[in-house]
Protein backbone atom coordinates (compact mmCIF):
# COMPACT_ATOMS: atom_id res chain seq x y z
CA UNK A 1 0.00 0.00 0.00
CA UNK A 2 1.36 3.83 -0.66
CA UNK A 3 -0.33 6.62 0.78
CA UNK A 4 -1.38 9.67 -1.05
CA UNK A 5 -3.11 12.28 -1.21
CA UNK A 6 -4.49 13.84 -4.41
CA UNK A 7 -6.46 17.66 -4.99
CA UNK A 8 -8.66 18.37 -7.49
CA UNK A 9 -8.85 22.27 -8.03
CA UNK A 10 -11.93 22.93 -10.74
CA UNK A 11 -13.69 26.30 -11.44
CA UNK A 12 -16.26 25.57 -8.64
CA UNK A 13 -15.01 23.74 -6.03
CA UNK A 14 -11.45 22.09 -4.63
CA UNK A 15 -11.24 18.73 -2.91
CA UNK A 16 -8.76 16.49 -1.59
CA UNK A 17 -8.45 12.35 -1.13
CA UNK A 18 -6.29 10.91 0.79
CA UNK A 19 -5.92 7.16 -0.01
CA UNK A 20 -4.23 3.55 0.34
CA UNK A 21 -3.60 2.83 -3.15
CA UNK A 22 -2.34 -1.02 -4.09
CA UNK A 23 -1.75 -0.81 -7.31
CA UNK A 24 -1.28 -4.72 -8.07
CA UNK A 25 -4.91 -5.40 -6.35
CA UNK A 26 -6.69 -2.25 -7.52
CA UNK A 27 -7.83 -0.92 -4.19
CA UNK A 28 -8.41 2.39 -3.04
CA UNK A 29 -8.53 2.63 0.91
CA UNK A 30 -9.96 6.01 1.34
CA UNK A 31 -9.12 7.53 4.68
CA UNK A 32 -10.61 10.97 4.13
CA UNK A 33 -12.43 13.18 0.72
CA UNK A 34 -13.61 16.49 1.43
CA UNK A 35 -14.80 19.38 -0.78
CA UNK A 36 -14.90 22.91 -0.06
CA UNK A 37 -16.77 25.32 -2.64
CA UNK A 38 -14.39 28.46 -3.34
CA UNK A 39 -15.96 29.23 -6.81
CA UNK A 40 -11.98 29.89 -8.35
CA UNK A 41 -13.48 30.39 -11.83
CA UNK A 42 -15.36 33.52 -10.48
CA UNK A 43 -15.84 36.45 -13.19
CA UNK A 44 -13.06 34.84 -15.29
CA UNK A 45 -14.94 34.52 -17.95
CA UNK A 46 -15.77 38.04 -18.42
CA UNK A 47 -12.39 39.21 -16.98
CA UNK A 48 -9.93 36.88 -17.60
CA UNK A 49 -8.36 36.72 -14.41
CA UNK A 50 -8.48 35.10 -11.33
CA UNK A 51 -10.41 37.27 -8.78
CA UNK A 52 -8.38 38.14 -5.37
CA UNK A 53 -11.40 36.93 -2.91
CA UNK A 54 -11.70 34.01 -4.99
CA UNK A 55 -7.71 33.03 -5.07
CA UNK A 56 -7.83 33.95 -0.88
CA UNK A 57 -11.18 30.98 -0.61
CA UNK A 58 -8.87 28.73 -2.78
CA UNK A 59 -5.72 29.43 -0.61
CA UNK A 60 -7.52 28.71 2.78
CA UNK A 61 -8.97 25.87 1.35
CA UNK A 62 -5.16 24.76 0.63
CA UNK A 63 -4.16 25.54 4.33
CA UNK A 64 -6.71 23.27 5.89
CA UNK A 65 -5.26 20.51 3.48
CA UNK A 66 -2.32 20.90 4.22
CA UNK A 67 -3.20 20.16 8.03
CA UNK A 68 -5.40 16.69 6.78
CA UNK A 69 -2.72 15.60 4.78
CA UNK A 70 0.29 15.94 7.27
CA UNK A 71 -1.85 14.41 9.65
CA UNK A 72 -2.67 11.47 7.43
CA UNK A 73 0.99 11.16 6.71
CA UNK A 74 0.89 11.04 2.84
CA UNK A 75 3.76 10.12 1.17
CA UNK A 76 2.64 11.19 -2.00
CA UNK A 77 1.10 14.68 -3.02
CA UNK A 78 -0.56 15.35 -6.87
CA UNK A 79 -2.08 18.55 -7.31
CA UNK A 80 -4.16 19.02 -10.48
CA UNK A 81 -5.74 22.46 -11.41
CA UNK A 82 -8.44 22.26 -14.36
CA UNK A 83 -10.48 24.85 -16.76
CA UNK A 84 -10.18 28.02 -14.48
CA UNK A 85 -6.91 28.50 -14.12
CA UNK A 86 -6.56 27.14 -17.81
CA UNK A 87 -8.07 30.21 -18.95
CA UNK A 88 -7.11 33.04 -16.38
CA UNK A 89 -4.27 35.29 -16.86
CA UNK A 90 -2.78 35.60 -13.64
CA UNK A 91 -2.52 32.07 -13.26
CA UNK A 92 1.25 32.58 -11.92
CA UNK A 93 -0.32 33.81 -8.57
CA UNK A 94 -2.55 30.95 -8.27
CA UNK A 95 0.74 28.86 -8.57
CA UNK A 96 2.88 30.87 -6.53
CA UNK A 97 -0.09 30.63 -3.43
CA UNK A 98 -0.26 26.84 -3.84
CA UNK A 99 3.25 26.20 -4.00
CA UNK A 100 4.01 28.19 -0.93
CA UNK A 101 1.22 25.79 1.35
CA UNK A 102 1.54 22.56 -0.06
CA UNK A 103 4.68 22.80 -1.74
CA UNK A 104 4.24 21.23 -4.90
CA UNK A 105 3.09 23.24 -8.10
CA UNK A 106 -0.37 22.71 -9.16
CA UNK A 107 -0.15 21.33 -12.60
CA UNK A 108 -2.41 23.23 -15.03
CA UNK A 109 -3.52 19.80 -17.10
CA UNK A 110 -4.95 19.75 -20.78
CA UNK A 111 -8.65 18.97 -21.43
CA UNK A 112 -7.78 15.49 -22.46
CA UNK A 113 -5.61 14.64 -19.48
CA UNK A 114 -8.59 15.61 -17.37
CA UNK A 115 -10.49 13.37 -18.92
CA UNK A 116 -8.45 10.35 -18.84
CA UNK A 117 -8.24 11.18 -15.37
CA UNK A 118 -11.60 11.41 -15.27
CA UNK A 119 -12.51 7.92 -17.08
CA UNK A 120 -10.19 6.01 -14.52
CA UNK A 121 -11.61 7.23 -11.93
CA UNK A 122 -15.39 6.43 -12.94
CA UNK A 123 -14.87 3.20 -14.41
CA UNK A 124 -12.54 1.42 -12.67
CA UNK A 125 -14.99 -0.51 -10.05
CA UNK A 126 -17.31 -0.49 -13.02
CA UNK A 127 -15.30 -2.81 -15.72
CA UNK A 128 -16.09 -6.12 -14.33
CA UNK A 129 -19.79 -5.48 -14.02
CA UNK A 130 -21.91 -7.73 -15.81
CA UNK A 131 -25.20 -5.32 -15.77
CA UNK A 132 -23.38 -2.58 -17.70
CA UNK A 133 -22.57 -2.97 -20.96
CA UNK A 134 -19.24 -1.26 -22.64
CA UNK A 135 -17.68 0.61 -24.10
CA UNK A 136 -18.67 3.74 -21.05
CA UNK A 137 -19.41 7.35 -21.97
CA UNK A 138 -17.57 8.62 -18.73
CA UNK A 139 -18.88 12.62 -18.73
CA UNK A 140 -17.43 15.05 -15.96
CA UNK A 141 -19.76 18.27 -16.01
CA UNK A 142 -17.50 20.58 -13.71
CA UNK A 143 -17.60 24.68 -13.17
CA UNK A 144 -15.91 25.41 -16.46
CA UNK A 145 -15.82 22.70 -18.89
CA UNK A 146 -16.95 19.12 -19.44
CA UNK A 147 -14.87 16.02 -20.55
CA UNK A 148 -16.87 13.74 -22.28
CA UNK A 149 -14.28 10.14 -22.84
CA UNK A 150 -15.46 6.30 -24.43
CA UNK A 151 -13.67 3.86 -23.92
CA UNK A 152 -13.69 0.36 -22.64
CA UNK A 153 -10.91 -0.72 -20.44
CA UNK A 154 -8.75 2.37 -21.92
CA UNK A 155 -9.40 5.24 -22.98
CA UNK A 156 -10.76 5.49 -26.99
CA UNK A 157 -11.56 8.65 -27.03
CA UNK A 158 -12.13 12.19 -25.23
CA UNK A 159 -12.46 16.02 -25.61
CA UNK A 160 -13.19 18.44 -23.69
CA UNK A 161 -15.14 21.29 -24.27
CA UNK A 162 -16.08 25.11 -22.28
CA UNK A 163 -19.41 24.19 -21.26
CA UNK A 164 -20.24 24.03 -17.22
CA UNK A 165 -22.56 24.92 -14.31
CA UNK A 166 -20.26 28.01 -13.31
CA UNK A 167 -19.65 29.19 -16.87
CA UNK A 168 -23.14 28.62 -18.66
CA UNK A 169 -24.59 30.10 -15.55
CA UNK A 170 -22.14 33.36 -15.67
CA UNK A 171 -22.52 33.87 -19.06
CA UNK A 172 -26.13 33.74 -19.82
CA UNK A 173 -28.01 34.00 -16.09
CA UNK A 174 -26.38 37.30 -15.01
CA UNK A 175 -27.59 40.28 -14.95
CA UNK A 176 -26.00 43.43 -13.18
CA UNK A 177 -23.95 41.10 -11.10
CA UNK A 178 -27.23 39.28 -10.04
CA UNK A 179 -28.41 35.63 -11.04
CA UNK A 180 -32.05 35.98 -12.53
CA UNK A 181 -34.53 33.96 -10.55
CA UNK A 182 -35.84 32.41 -11.77
CA UNK A 183 -33.96 32.35 -15.69
CA UNK A 184 -36.67 33.35 -18.19
CA UNK A 185 -37.07 31.33 -20.93
CA UNK A 186 -35.19 32.98 -23.50
CA UNK A 187 -32.31 32.82 -21.23
CA UNK A 188 -32.58 28.97 -20.64
CA UNK A 189 -32.88 28.63 -24.74
CA UNK A 190 -29.04 30.20 -24.90
CA UNK A 191 -28.12 27.98 -22.55
CA UNK A 192 -29.48 25.27 -24.72
CA UNK A 193 -27.76 26.18 -27.66
CA UNK A 194 -24.24 26.77 -26.11
CA UNK A 195 -24.55 23.15 -24.57
CA UNK A 196 -25.66 22.06 -28.31
CA UNK A 197 -22.60 23.70 -29.85
CA UNK A 198 -20.88 21.94 -27.69
CA UNK A 199 -22.07 18.64 -28.14
CA UNK A 200 -21.47 18.97 -32.22
CA UNK A 201 -18.01 20.21 -31.51
CA UNK A 202 -17.39 16.64 -28.53
CA UNK A 203 -19.00 14.58 -31.38
CA UNK A 204 -16.36 15.58 -34.42
CA UNK A 205 -14.09 13.62 -31.76
CA UNK A 206 -15.83 11.48 -29.81
CA UNK A 207 -17.99 8.92 -30.34
CA UNK A 208 -20.68 9.91 -28.09
CA UNK A 209 -23.66 7.62 -29.55
CA UNK A 210 -21.55 4.10 -30.07
CA UNK A 211 -21.63 4.29 -25.62
CA UNK A 212 -23.56 1.63 -24.22
CA UNK A 213 -23.56 2.61 -20.55
CA UNK A 214 -22.95 6.61 -19.61
CA UNK A 215 -21.47 7.22 -16.43
CA UNK A 216 -21.86 10.55 -14.69
CA UNK A 217 -19.56 12.78 -12.55
CA UNK A 218 -19.40 15.67 -10.33
CA UNK A 219 -21.46 17.96 -8.50
CA UNK A 220 -24.51 18.52 -10.65
CA UNK A 221 -24.87 15.02 -11.34
CA UNK A 222 -24.26 13.70 -8.07
CA UNK A 223 -27.15 16.43 -6.80
CA UNK A 224 -29.39 15.60 -9.58
CA UNK A 225 -29.54 12.00 -8.17
CA UNK A 226 -29.84 13.10 -4.44
CA UNK A 227 -32.46 14.89 -5.43
CA UNK A 228 -34.46 12.44 -7.80
CA UNK A 229 -33.82 9.90 -4.44
CA UNK A 230 -35.63 12.30 -2.27
CA UNK A 231 -32.71 12.16 -0.42
CA UNK A 232 -33.21 13.90 3.30
CA UNK A 233 -29.40 15.09 3.41
CA UNK A 234 -26.61 14.36 0.75
CA UNK A 235 -25.65 10.97 1.35
CA UNK A 236 -22.30 9.84 -0.88
CA UNK A 237 -23.15 6.24 -0.11
CA UNK A 238 -26.79 6.52 -1.66
CA UNK A 239 -25.33 8.18 -4.54
CA UNK A 240 -22.73 6.11 -5.69
CA UNK A 241 -23.16 3.80 -8.48
CA UNK A 242 -27.35 5.24 -8.63
CA UNK A 243 -29.09 4.98 -11.48
CA UNK A 244 -31.47 8.15 -12.69
CA UNK A 245 -33.67 8.16 -15.40
CA UNK A 246 -33.52 10.28 -18.98
CA UNK A 247 -37.58 11.17 -17.67
CA UNK A 248 -36.49 12.02 -13.97
CA UNK A 249 -33.11 14.07 -15.08
CA UNK A 250 -35.92 15.87 -17.74
CA UNK A 251 -38.13 16.68 -14.63
CA UNK A 252 -35.85 17.71 -12.34
CA UNK A 253 -33.91 19.84 -14.68
CA UNK A 254 -37.19 21.32 -15.42
CA UNK A 255 -38.01 22.20 -11.96
CA UNK A 256 -34.51 23.70 -10.80
CA UNK A 257 -34.27 26.06 -14.10
CA UNK A 258 -38.14 27.00 -13.21
CA UNK A 259 -37.73 27.29 -9.21
CA UNK A 260 -36.55 30.63 -7.22
CA UNK A 261 -33.37 30.28 -4.95
CA UNK A 262 -35.02 30.03 -2.19
CA UNK A 263 -36.68 27.30 -3.59
CA UNK A 264 -33.73 25.45 -4.74
CA UNK A 265 -31.78 26.04 -1.47
CA UNK A 266 -34.62 24.47 0.51
CA UNK A 267 -33.75 20.91 -1.01
CA UNK A 268 -32.49 19.13 1.37
CA UNK A 269 -29.52 17.84 -0.08
CA UNK A 270 -27.99 20.79 -1.89
CA UNK A 271 -25.00 22.65 -1.02
CA UNK A 272 -25.18 26.16 -0.93
CA UNK A 273 -22.60 26.39 -3.15
CA UNK A 274 -24.62 24.96 -5.99
CA UNK A 275 -27.93 26.60 -5.70
CA UNK A 276 -27.81 29.13 -8.30
CA UNK A 277 -26.01 26.79 -10.82
CA UNK A 278 -27.02 23.46 -10.84
CA UNK A 279 -29.88 24.25 -12.79
CA UNK A 280 -27.72 24.99 -15.72
CA UNK A 281 -25.58 21.97 -14.63
CA UNK A 282 -29.10 20.05 -15.05
CA UNK A 283 -29.29 20.88 -17.96
CA UNK A 284 -26.23 20.20 -19.43
CA UNK A 285 -26.49 16.72 -17.78
CA UNK A 286 -30.06 16.55 -20.23
CA UNK A 287 -28.76 17.81 -23.33
CA UNK A 288 -26.42 15.13 -23.00
CA UNK A 289 -29.03 12.00 -22.56
CA UNK A 290 -31.11 13.01 -25.14
CA UNK A 291 -27.95 14.01 -27.40
CA UNK A 292 -26.72 10.27 -27.30
CA UNK A 293 -30.52 8.65 -26.87
CA UNK A 294 -29.62 7.30 -23.11
CA UNK A 295 -32.41 5.97 -21.11
CA UNK A 296 -30.65 6.62 -17.97
CA UNK A 297 -27.32 7.88 -16.58
CA UNK A 298 -24.80 5.70 -13.71
CA UNK A 299 -23.54 8.15 -11.02
CA UNK A 300 -20.47 8.06 -9.67
CA UNK A 301 -19.03 9.24 -6.97
CA UNK A 302 -15.35 8.38 -8.29
CA UNK A 303 -14.22 10.71 -10.80
CA UNK A 304 -11.12 12.74 -11.42
CA UNK A 305 -9.86 12.55 -8.05
CA UNK A 306 -9.59 9.13 -8.16
CA UNK A 307 -7.88 8.79 -11.38
CA UNK A 308 -5.21 11.41 -9.80
CA UNK A 309 -4.94 9.29 -6.99
CA UNK A 310 -4.01 6.31 -9.06
CA UNK A 311 -1.57 7.94 -11.23
CA UNK A 312 0.43 9.04 -7.58
CA UNK A 313 0.48 5.46 -6.77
Amino acid sequence: MTRVAAVDCGTNSIRLLVADADPATGELLELDRRMTIVRLGQGVDRTGRLAPEALERTFAACREYAEAIKEHGAERLRFVATSASRDAENRDEFVRGVMDILGVEPEVISGDQEAEFSFTGATKELTGRADLARPFLVVDIGGGSTEFVVGDDHVRAARSVDVGCVRMTERHLVRDGVVTDPPTEEQIAAIRADIEAALDLAEESVPLREAHTLAGLAGSVTTVSAIAQELPAYDSAAIHHSRVSLERVREISERLLHSTHAERAAIPSMHPGRVDVIGAGALVLLAIMERIGAREVVVSEHDILDGIAWSVA
